[in-house]
This record gives structure tokens, C-alpha cells and sequence, in this order.
């Protein structure tokens, strides 16, 4: 969405302070343990950008409580499967062969947007080691959340994802839909018949970089549209408007467990 655009959908300038009256509407709590999914440009023409959302999320949050993003790099992966684009055939051993390994610093988030690729370069967030499919933290639990260990499947129980559903974390769609949801994932990752796939990154072994292969799920958001839409469905999806996006709040518990049963009734595995 242009610049333009944003300032058309804006009646007043989104401030930080209108950000956090929207927030506190809408349930998020001083203390929560916040796993946030965003998009600026669906907020409307917000002053200070992608700074202001963060600051806004940190100050309703407070020092007790803990903030969570997705900061997945999903072009950290096997080129021989990229579809959108897809590259010449004659390149992919080349990129196999040269691409640099996954840094939690360095490496960038791919289709996360401004904000959670902002937040992951502050000051006290840390990263985890999953190649593709990493999480960003900051806040108390931070440390418990990313433990520093890369995990395999990225998105199960002993992921940042599965860490966030032990400790009962809040999901905020902040002007995105369930399709970014990806604590849907997690209800994948529970699913007996759930296929699996072979994937591939440049990561660090031994402090060398090696071409790893592993074994992750084969996940599919292409119905979590309509998971979510039945979902809400039960009433345990607080929803509300932040800046000019259309958002929803609930816990991650409550939605996983959804999906789970959801998914083993209305898909074809």
C-alpha cells in the first residue's frame, strides 16, 4: 500500500498515544506475554512509523511484560523449491554453494513488514536460531521463549511458537488476518498425519558454514482463512480497530486448540 493510500484511510495522524488507547481497548494488558503479527500500512498513516507501534506495544506491555514477534527469512532455504519467483535451474547450486549462513543478527526478515523487521534490531531483543522460521523477544520471559538452541521442527512444541503456548501468551493480529497467524502452525505440528518435508539452510556447525538438511512439516496456511473465520465463531476473539486496522486479540491456547480439532475435521491430509 503507497503512502499515499495510507493517508487516504486516515481521517487524523495515528499517534502513540492513540496506538496505546486502541491497544488497551482492544485487551492487551500491562504484564501480557504479547505474540504480535502486523502490518503498518494496514494501520492507517501512523506519525513515527513502525517506532511509534513498537514504543506503543512496549509501553502498554510494561517492564513486566513480554514481547514477541515473528522474524522468519524464509528465503534462507533450499532455492530447488522457491516458486514465487523461482530461479534458474542452472543457479541453485550456486546459491547452495554461496549463500552466507543464518545470522540471528545479520540475516533479514522476508514478508514479516516494517515492524518486526524493526523490532528485531532494537536494543535487548533476541533472536532464535531457527534458520527459516525464527521469533524475536524482549521482556522477562524473553530468555525462556529463545533458548538459544535452533529446533527442528521449527514451528513445534520445543520452538519459540510451542514456548509461547506453555506460558499462555495472548496472539495479536494487528491489522492482519489469520493467514499470518502462525500459531496455526503449531496446531500442525500436533496433527499425527501432517506431512513432512525435506528443507535445507546455510546455517553454522561447529562454527563452519555447512548446508544443513532436515526434516520439517510441509505447513499450509491456505485454509487458516477459514479456520479463523470459525474460530471466532466460539467468542474468544476480542476484535477492534488499531489505527485504521481491523485486529484481533486472543490466546494462543484457545486458538491452537481450535485449529487442532478444526483441521483434523475440515482437511484432507
Amino acid at each position: 500500500m503507497s503512502e499515499e493510500s495510507t493517508i487516504q484511510m486516515s481521517s487524523t495522524p495515528i499517534t502513540i498515544d492513540r496506538l496505546k488507547s486502541d491497544l488497551f481497548r482492544i485487551g492487551v494488558c500491562e504484564g501480557d506475554l504479547l505474540l504480535v503479527h502486523s502490518s503498518l500500512s494496514s494501520l492507517g498513516w501512523v506519525c513515527g512509523g513502525a517506532q511509534s507501534v513498537i514504543m506503543a506495544l512496549l509501553s502498554v506491555l510494561g517492564p513486566q511484560g513480554t514481547l514477541v514477534m515473528p522474524s522468519h527469512s524464509g528465503d534462507w532455504s533450499d532455492p530447488t523449491n522457491w516458486s514465487n519467483p523461482p530461479v534458474p535451474n542452472h543457479w541453485i547450486s550456486i546459491i547452495k554453494e554461496s549463500m552466507p549462513a543464518y545470522d540471528k543478527n545479520l540475516t533479514c526478515t522476508r514478508k514479516m513488514g516494517k515492524i518486526s523487521e524493526l523490532f528485531r534490531l532494537q536494543p535487548g531483543v533476541i533472536r532464535s536460531e531457527q534458520p527459516q522460521l525464527s521469533f524475536s523477544a524482549i521482556g522477562p520471559l524473553a530468555k525462556t521463549i529463545i533458548n538459544g538452541e535452533q529446533t527442528f521442527p521449527q514451528l513445534g512444541m520445543n520452538s519459540p511458537l510451542g514456548k509461547c503456548y506453555e506460558l499462555k501468551a495472548k496472539v495479536l493480529l494487528m491489522g492482519v488476518d489469520y493467514d499470518s497467524n502462525t500459531c496455526f502452525h503449531l496446531a500442525e505440528t500436533l496433527i499425527p498425519m501432517m506431512k513432512s518435508e525435506l528443507c535445507g539452510s546455510p546455517i553454522l556447525i561447529n562454527g563452519k558454514r555447512t548446508w544443513h538438511e532436515f526434516i520439517d512439516f510441509d505447513y499450509d496456511s491456505s485454509d487458516f482463512l477459514l479456520c479463523g473465520e470459525n474460530f471466532e465463531m466460539t467468542d474468544r476473539v476480542s476484535i477492534n480497530d488499531i489505527g485504521c486496522g481491523r485486529s484481533k486479540l486472543f490466546s494462543i491456547i484457545d486458538a491452537v486448540d481450535f485449529a487442532k480439532k478444526w483441521l483434523l475435521i475440515n482437511r484432507k491430509f
